[in-house]
């Protein structure tokens, strides 16, 4: 531990120098506020046109059942939005508000949100070149020179990717509640959070329904994000092992990201994608009892599916750094 410690260290200040978080910073400060008056906007007209937050959800849910009759709406379409609509009696039938305007309540939706394909972006713009970008200074080859194995210079760079994926997420989630409090107030985290609805076909089970207040949800629910996108950033890293630009390496990663998020949409039509990475991205979904891209998906599920891809990349990465002639 003693030799890997100050190879973490050079490793953060390294990272630091390049300014990538810095500039991840920059894009939550522009990005946070837009989706706040966004929502902001949102709350203003529906307390124009209802003066009760009952009556906002009961427009939701008439407006969801009228468009179940539409041949205009496809059937994918018509399934989730029967799920939502039971979902939302729930919540009607038991007095509580999913929806209340405040920074708690705008922070859950945020990372929920996010988690698919934001977030990630943010963690590939630090992890994709983590390797590569030293390949193509040249500082790998001064890095190797050390009397230090191979594996403890890869383990460091690991260790320090894994601290950044959790800075990132926690400056995430601070910027959000501070920025869309400032407009909504800080209350909210004791308000209750129902959880523990079973997606079946396109009926909803909820007697294993049960309220958490919203501080516990968004624990579980940064915890489910950090472990995916540890994923991403452990497959930007092996990425960044394998190819020697960094702009291959940034480009590689992006379009796999991007590529998954439009997969997760036509996902139903194709069972075998259940099995990549970028469909399981998601985990927060079942947390919220949303129904996943492909029936029969759950938690337990993904997340064995994202582990077995980390696994498989970390020792691809491992493999290939410990014995590629990287110096020629």
């Amino acid at each position: 531990m003693n030799r890997i410690l100050p190879l973490v260290q050079n490793e953060t200040i390294k990272m630091m120098k390049k300014r990538r978080f810095l500039v991840v910073i920059l894009i939550l400060l522009v990005l946070i506020p837009v989706f706040t008056y966004a929502q902001m906007k949102v709350a203003q007209n529906n307390r124009e046109k209802f003066k009760d937050w009952r009556h906002t959800l009961q427009q939701q849910i008439t407006d969801n059942q009228n468009s179940l009759a539409s041949d205009r709406v496809p059937e994918e379409w018509k399934k989730f939005r029967r799920i939502m609509v039971q979902q939302w009696q729930y919540y009607l039938d038991h007095d509580v508000d999913p929806s209340s305007p405040n920074g708690v309540t705008f922070v859950k939706s945020f990372m929920e949100n996010s988690s698919s394909l934001f977030i990630p972006l943010l963690v590939m713009a630090i992890a994709s070149d983590i390797v590569s970008s030293e390949r193509t200074t040249g500082t790998i080859k001064m890095l190797l020179t050390r009397p230090v194995r191979r594996w403890r210079i890869l383990l460091s760079k690991l260790l320090t990717l894994t601290i950044f994926v959790g800075l990132i997420i926690l400056t995430t989630f601070v910027l959000s509640y501070l920025i869309s409090g400032s407009v909504f107030g800080y209350n909210g985290w004791n308000q209750p959070v129902f959880t523990g609805f079973q997606i079946s076909g396109v009926e909803v089970d909820t007697t294993g329904v049960h309220p958490v207040p919203q501080w516990l949800f968004l624990i579980m629910q940064c915890g489910l994000i950090w472990f995916s996108s540890m994923v991403v950033a452990i497959l930007a890293f092996m990425i960044s092992v394998l190819v020697r630009s960094t702009a291959a390496s940034i480009v590689t990663m992006m379009a796999a990201i991007i590529a998954g998020s439009i997969l997760t949409n036509m996902a139903s039509s194709w069972p075998s994608a259940k099995y990549l990475f970028m469909v399981n991205l998601q985990l927060t979904t079942y947390l919220a009892g949303s129904p996943p891209p492909i029936e029969g998906m759950t938690l337990p599920f993904s997340l064995m599916v994202l582990s077995i891809w980390a696994l498989a990349a970390l020792f691809i990465s491992f493999r290939v750094f410990t014995k590629q002639d990287i110096l020629n």
